[in-house]
């Protein structure tokens, strides 16, 4: 035979790395994340994103929940106020009616008696001025009624004329008509002469 059908002579694996026959292979690498692995795993950015999101609509809820609370609050608040206005323009003067009441008792007592005498009618008079002055008291309703000489109160006084007078200019002279108060607040001014000092 010839050397062509001789079997080929095995040469080495050139391409196989030996390796010792007790080694172990390699672990393989890791991926980033691997739950296997120890450390902080990133969370899903979608979770973490679904979270906040949910957080702000729970504190959105709440916020809008007290924007109704405070509104209802408020309304009721204004409704109240015009109930309270309403009811004092009805019955703002039922405190003074009441006091002037007696007043008009008195007065149709007083014309229904007949054969009275002058002294009579007078006292009568008199007792029903004293219960018609307190109802003015009690309802904060007060007289102005400057004395001769006091000062001029433009805010108070009315001046009728000025005249020349012994007592010193912008004083007042004479009180034609009583003014009146309510509280601080002036229901009619006093009708006055002023002085223009000495002539």
């Amino acid at each position: 035979m010839t050397a062509q059908n001789e079997p080929a002579e095995k040469r080495p694996d050139t391409d196989a790395v030996a390796q010792p026959a007790d080694a172990t292979p390699a672990p393989e690498s890791a991926a980033p994340g691997d739950p296997g692995q120890g450390g902080n795993t990133p969370q899903d950015p979608i979770a973490e994103l679904r979270a906040q999101l949910q957080a702000a609509q729970a504190r959105a809820d709440e916020h809008y929940d007290l924007l109704l609370r405070t509104r209802a609050d408020a309304e009721n608040v204004r409704r109240r106020a015009q109930e309270d206005v309403s009811k004092a323009h009805k019955f703002g003067i039922e405190s003074f009616a009441e006091s002037l009441v007696p007043v008009k008792d008195s007065l149709e007592a007083a014309l229904a008696q007949q054969d009275q005498t002058a002294e009579a009618l007078r006292t009568g008079v008199e007792a029903t001025l004293k219960q018609l002055s307190a109802a003015f008291e009690r309802n904060r309703l007060m007289e102005i009624a400057p004395a001769v000489g006091a000062k001029f109160d433009p805010h108070q006084h009315q001046a009728i004329s000025s005249v020349p007078s012994e007592h010193p200019a912008n004083t007042v002279v004479q009180t034609l008509q009583k003014g009146y108060l309510i509280a601080d607040r002036v229901l009619r001014p006093a009708l006055v002469t002023v002085s223009a000092g000495q002539g």
